[in-house]
């Protein structure tokens, strides 16, 4: 197989895209070159900068284009590094739609323009990645050519994630792995946990990585009074996390939307039980009571009810877990789902240079 490089867009430091990049180097053997926008969108300000440098970027990008001569370009986003790759010129291209949409917020005034991106980028793209049935629905919804898509995860790697678990039966260990940020609802989360303790259940709750509600949710637990019951581990490297994963019970996510989450198989591969949000980036993979729990939007007491059903129901949370790990095992293997990404941009490559 021919070395072959390729063109990545997107922000090359988020475990999403660390995935994609190395699976395509391991199991492709292509060069990987990277590039991404340099200024963080945290404050009003760095935003306008940002979109300041978004309107110079095709200029730098044909220049690395120039330098490079990559035989593909592949792009996170739609509406934003997947524009610039139909902008580029390069065929063939990828573009991963990452959220349900990315058509988000949905009352950003923004919206119509982001939505001319979009179709401008799906009409462009030679093959649009869903990493899950969620975003394929949204796709066919705008027109896409749906023969363009391809519906498969990127997966995780399962011999890091196992299923193993040790956590204490007697106890309620639950864990979160999502940044520390408004729309992951980490309040409601915590306002559950205060219910419980008020019941007199004992529990230990983990909460991994940092954001921008940090000193916020610790106010809060200690305003709940359950401080001592929880532990912020604040970001931490990711070959940690398989044994925090296996050290609990319940994984608990609940989100305002989703589109796929990687979080969530890698809970369902280390025997966690998922309760998560009832909505449809979830409702691909959880059925409630049957194999995880889906929760209304924002609601605390909700979730303190089932997280106790289901500690209560050991018998089923068992049939629950092994069920899981064996649907992660078929539908989101790393090593199977990335050898059949790599070899299709391999093909789609060796068409173009073809014609």
């Amino acid at each position: 197989m021919k070395k072959r490089k390729i063109l990545f867009l997107g922000e090359s430091y988020r475990a999403d895209a660390i995935t994609w990049t190395n699976g395509l180097k391991e199991f492709g053997d292509f060069d990987i070159i990277s590039w991404e926008l340099k200024t963080p969108s945290n404050t009003h300000f760095n935003k306008l900068k940002r979109i300041l440098e978004y309107k110079f970027a095709l200029f730098k990008i044909k220049k690395i284009i120039k330098l490079h001569q990559p035989d593909m370009i592949i792009a996170e986003r739609t509406t934003s590094y997947g524009f610039l790759a139909a902008l580029s010129g390069v065929k063939p291209t990828a573009i991963a739609q990452q959220g349900r949409t990315d058509l988000w917020p949905e009352n950003s005034p923004f919206l119509p323009f982001k939505k001319i991106l979009q179709n401008y980028a799906f009409k462009k793209a030679t093959l649009i990645h869903a990493w899950g049935p969620v975003m394929a629905i949204s796709m066919a919804k705008v027109n896409v050519d749906m023969q363009k898509v391809l519906v498969m995860p990127k997966g995780i790697d399962l011999t890091k994630f196992e299923n193993k678990n040790s956590t204490n039966p007697d106890q309620i260990s639950a864990i979160v792995t999502r940044s520390l940020l408004p729309e992951y609802r980490h309040d409601v989360i915590l306002k559950a946990f205060g219910i419980l303790k008020d019941k007199g259940i004992d529990f230990a709750l983990t909460i991994v990585g940092d954001g921008t509600q940090l000193a916020v949710l610790k106010n809060l637990a200690k305003q709940l009074n359950i401080e001592n019951k929880v532990h912020f581990t604040g970001r931490i490297p990711n070959t940690e996390l398989p044994q925090l994963l296996q050290a609990s019970s319940f994984y608990i996510s609940i989100p305002i939307t989703e589109g796929v989450s990687a979080s969530l198989f890698e809970a369902m591969a280390s025997n966690c039980y998922p309760i998560v949000t009832d909505i449809a980036g979830n409702q691909s993979w959880i059925q409630h009571r049957k194999n995880g729990q889906l929760i209304a939007l924002d609601d605390s007491k909700m979730l303190a009810e089932e997280l106790l059903w289901s500690f209560e129901n050991k018998t089923h949370r068992a049939e629950a877990v092994m069920t899981n790990r064996k649907f992660v095992e078929k539908n989101a293997d790393y090593k199977i789902n990335m050898k059949i990404i790599a070899n299709k941009y391999h093909d789609l490559i060796n068409s173009y240079s073809s014609i």
